[in-house]
């Protein structure tokens, strides 16, 4: 559905608006009489800005490709070109199919016109006929849900009004390719939720799908692929959970370099850590890294640490994630102070519904919830497997204790009475 073939995109930063209209006048007349003289005039004129070097990747159709990246490396840059609203310094971008992209906040919508009349707008650009689109509108109208406001001026819309009627349209053109990025957190959480169940909708119906945006979680539950852009360049793609390790070992080690501590952030094949201060080895004690259980049964973790220098803080975090990388509960564990290696023992009982879940550690140093340094994390290391089918007793993936008891109706009492 989308191949992309050694993608470039430079932008020239002019020094003046004067030299911007000027420059290019005088180097097309310069240029075959002094080639040299006019290539200096451009570099003296303007700063050349790489947003994109090389990029190549293809996206097959139902395939879902998460793209991450730190601001600034090109994400969006990347998907204007491919949804045609840029052009390439060089390269190629073919694509298949009609094309919804839900790009910067308002993108495409005439401020000066209704919520109503940027819906035909919108749905035409992207090939729906006037039938098409009334047959559409009310479910359009009723996703978006923004009242009254819907026969009113888009410039009188707050962002998060924007964002909701821009992806109401977008989802409801039936897309061969949806291109998102970032405008879902926008939204309130409400209709955050409602977008990512309808993103997961149009997904089983073999829609292609571009998912930029720094919600790792919706990476992970959304795509099977992702990609990791730094300054404009691909330097890791493959499975989520891996390219998302890769992420932020990157954020962590510039966070780091930042505090100017001297520290050395290391990549290892499950996580990261810092130089000194990390978990040595972890399993569940008779068990190995992987537990199977029945629900309601108990088993102890066993983690060992190592520091080689005290730290204001120590914390160890342990949490317990699903399949999609959404944590579902978690502690966190005072560590004292020592220079060395120390074994934790930490005894659990397991009260989850039927499914494999992982164990994600962090060590941190935690002076306050505000200010904490993640110093090691570690997310395949463990994982569990519940093997009870217990739908019958509770919803969801764990039971929350609830004390209940039945009594008389008071309305029932109140009828009665009368």
């Amino acid at each position: 559905m989308i191949k992309v073939s050694n993608l470039s995109k430079t932008y020239l930063i002019w020094r003046t608006p004067f030299s911007r209209l000027l420059v290019p006048f005088l180097v097309r007349l310069l240029r075959p009489l002094f080639p040299g003289y006019s290539a200096g005039l451009m570099q003296r004129a303007c700063q050349s800005v790489q947003a994109l070097e090389q990029v190549s990747f293809c996206v097959q159709e139902g395939d879902s490709l998460g793209i991450i990246g730190l601001n600034g490396s090109g994400k969006s840059t990347l998907l204007q070109i491919i949804a045609g609203t840029l052009q390439p310094t060089s390269g190629s971008v073919e694509t298949k199919g009609r094309i919804a992209a839900l790009l910067e906040l308002g993108s495409g919508f005439d401020p000066e016109f209704t919520g109503r009349e940027n819906i035909y707008i919108n749905a035409s650009i992207l090939g729906l006929t006037r039938r098409e689109i009334d047959a559409r509108y009310d479910e359009i109208v009723a996703f978006a849900d923004i009242g009254d406001f819907i026969e009113r001026p888009v410039k009188t819309y707050s962002s998060g009004m924007m964002v909701r009627l821009a992806f109401a349209v977008q989802v409801h053109v039936d897309p061969d390719v949806l291109i998102v990025d970032e405008a879902l957190s926008v939204g309130d959480a409400r209709f955050q939720a409602k977008a990512l169940n309808k993103i997961e909708e149009i997904l089983k119906r073999g829609t292609t799908l571009l998912f930029v945006g720094h919600d790792l979680s919706a990476v992970r539950a959304f795509c099977n692929q992702a990609m990791l852009l730094d300054k404009g360049r691909v330097i890791k793609a493959g499975i989520p959970d891996d390219v998302i390790a890769d992420y932020l070992y990157i954020v962590q080690k510039d966070r780091i370099a930042e505090l100017g501590s001297g520290l050395d952030v290391k990549r290892h094949e499950k996580g990261f850590a810092v130089h000194g201060f990390d978990v040595v080895h972890a399993s569940f004690l008779g068990m190995g890294q992987h537990a199977t259980l029945a629900f309601n049964h108990s088993l102890t973790l066993a983690v060992d640490i190592v520091m080689t220098a005290v730290i204001a803080a120590p914390v160890l975090i342990v949490d317990i994630i699903d399949n999609r990388g959404m944590q579902l509960t978690g502690k966190r564990i005072a560590i004292p102070q020592f220079v060395g290696e120390k074994r934790v023992s930490i005894a659990m009982t397991c009260s989850f519904q039927k499914g494999v879940y992982r164990v994600r550690l962090r060590l941190v140093n935690a002076p306050s919830l505000e200010q904490t340094l993640l110093m090691s994390r570690y997310d395949d290391l463990l994982s569990i497997e519940m093997i009870d089918d217990v739908r019958d007793q509770f919803t969801g993936l764990f039971p929350m204790p609830m004390d209940v008891v039945w009594s008389e109706s008071v309305a029932a009492n109140e009828t009665i009475a009368q």
